[in-house]
């Protein structure tokens, strides 16, 4: 497979680099680089976001995922994939678009007359896009020095040539267009190596007997492993809240939304990007089945070999187009999340930017473009060669952290009574909690922390709640219900300040927004 792997990744990365630069010419304006000029149709807003959703995680994540703990990953990520896109687009993406915002902490902003919950939401989001953002470097460069002669280091460089490159010149643009590539090339890259796949195994009831056979010598649960909810339902509510709750404060989702050509166009993408975003990790999960049939429980291949391996032997061909499907997966979610978050620093922290020209702010955008793509890049070499942090708690931690404003901004968008200290407040107490029970769940992982015999109930409650399944409870959970009691609890202790008589008239569309809002 070498020769054609190496031929993929070449063909590929200058594609879709080539791709996305080629957009330059549509985003000559910040508003164009930033939010497409309001000019995106339904299927470009659809592919944006679906394959923002969809990284590494979403696929050859899954599939491991799969192999170890059973088929419910597979259900459950790509229905929460859906909720969480649908939710966006259902109850957010017409007001983010009405207020024509860029960033989402911008909302905040318009309804208070204070930055401070703006910068506070850009902080948490930022917290899971600079993960994000390192993951997608990490992955590129892990690929290239295995299949080139190419060392890590070079390799994430490489990656930040990409992303730098097409990301600042293309914006929204480039990542859309970007996109709908990826996006085909991972549903026809994993649906083609399932197919193909099943044949091969000798059909799917060849495929479910041999997987008994697995279990039964592994003295695990056959039923369970196949069940809707094998692990029973705490992971299967651990992932909802880390994975759908907080994608409303995803700021990525505002920039798509704000994009679409019309209202009428919002609600309609987000069903189909949620669609096209449940479907990949489905397809990937599938082939997480197959490579268990094929080597076992156990089957040594980590990261993207669990998907690149099973198909190479079907045929060097679809080893390379599973290999496509692995660099279009990662690229796909990297890009949308870096021009994010440059929008986010510029628009969110940097002093005196509305009052700069559009020029101005597009030079802005496209040096904090690169300047963040080089540092995700360097923070991803220096986490492969000096640490062994693991790569998946990172990205449920940033996942964590964003909930709090997600919450804070449900309370802002449908309740009247909310203040500005209650959403901040329940902000900045939400993240500060999931922070300290991460670090906990880490401190007594690494201690070995237990309840000893005869330790009183909530001795051992707690040592329950920092290492059941080896994990510990998400901080998602803390992360959650925190805000959702302390925003209104706040809220009525509080009066508003600050607060426009008519958001609400300009949200719900009786007034039109003004023109210094857009």
């Amino acid at each position: 497979m070498d020769a054609i792997a190496l031929t993929t990744i070449v063909v590929y990365l200058v594609a879709a680099t080539a791709a996305g630069s080629l957009m330059a010419r549509r985003a000559t304006s910040s508003a164009g680089w930033a939010v497409a000029s309001g000019g995106m149709s339904t299927t470009l807003v659809a592919v944006g976001i679906a394959g923002t959703r969809i990284g590494g995680a979403g696929t050859y994540g899954v599939a491991g995922d799969v192999i170890s703990g059973g088929v419910w990953n597979l259900w459950w990520y790509g229905i929460n994939t859906f909720l969480a896109l649908a939710g966006v687009g259902l109850f957010f993406g017409i007001y983010f678009r009405r207020f024509r915002l860029h960033t989402v902490g911008e909302l905040f902003t318009i309804r208070f007359g204070n930055r401070r919950c703006q910068w506070f939401t850009s902080l948490c989001v930022q917290t899971e896009y600079a993960i994000v953002n390192l993951i997608e470097a990490y992955v590129i460069g892990v690929i290239l020095s295995t299949l080139t002669p190419l060392s890590m280091f070079g390799g994430v460089m490489v990656a930040a040539v990409i992303f730098a490159t097409y990301v600042s010149l293309g914006g929204l643009w480039g990542t859309a267009v970007t996109n709908l590539i990826h996006c085909t090339v991972v549903l026809v890259g994993l649906l083609s190596v399932g197919i193909m796949g099943i044949n091969q195994l000798g059909g799917w009831d060849a495929v479910t007997t041999t997987i008994g056979g697995h279990l039964a010598a592994a003295s695990q649960d056959e039923a369970a492993w196949w069940s809707f909810t094998g692990a029973g339902w705490l992971p299967v509510f651990g992932m909802f809240f880390a994975a759908a709750v907080h994608t409303p404060a995803a700021s990525v989702y505002t920039n798509y939304a704000t994009a679409a050509k019309t209202e009428n166009h919002i609600v309609p993408a987000f069903l189909l990007g949620g669609a096209i975003g449940a479907l990949m990790p489905m397809l990937a999960g599938m082939v997480g089945i197959l490579t268990t049939a094929r080597y076992g429980l156990d089957t040594g291949l980590g990261g993207y070999r669990n998907l690149t391996t099973f198909a190479s032997e079907i045929s060097p061909v679809v080893g390379g187009l599973a290999l496509a499907a692995v660099l279009a997966a990662v690229i796909s979610s990297g890009g949308p999340i870096l021009l994010s978050s440059a929008t986010m620093f510029v628009r969110d922290w940097l002093p005196g930017t509305s009052r700069q020209s559009s020029e101005q702010q597009l030079r802005a955008y496209r040096i904090t473009t690169t300047v963040y793509a080089f540092l995700a890049a360097i923070a991803a070499w220096i986490v492969a060669t000096y640490t062994t942090v693991s790569i998946l708690d990172l990205l449920l931690f940033g996942f964590a952290m964003v909930v709090p404003p997600a919450v804070s901004l449900g309370y802002l968008v449908y309740s009247p009574r909310t203040t500005e200290k209650g959403a901040y407040w329940g902000m900045v107490i939400g993240y500060a909690s999931g922070l300290v029970w991460f670090i906990l769940i880490k401190l007594a992982l690494a201690t070995g922390f237990s309840a000893p015999e005869g330790a009183g109930a909530f001795h051992r409650a707690l040592a329950y709640s920092f290492t059941v399944d080896g994990e510990g409870i998400d901080p998602s959970y803390l992360t959650f219900f925190v805000p959702l009691i302390v925003v209104p609890l706040i809220s009525r202790l509080t009066v508003q300040s600050g607060v426009r008589e008519d958001f609400f008239e300009m949200l719900s569309g009786r007034k039109p927004v003004e023109d210094d809002l857009a």
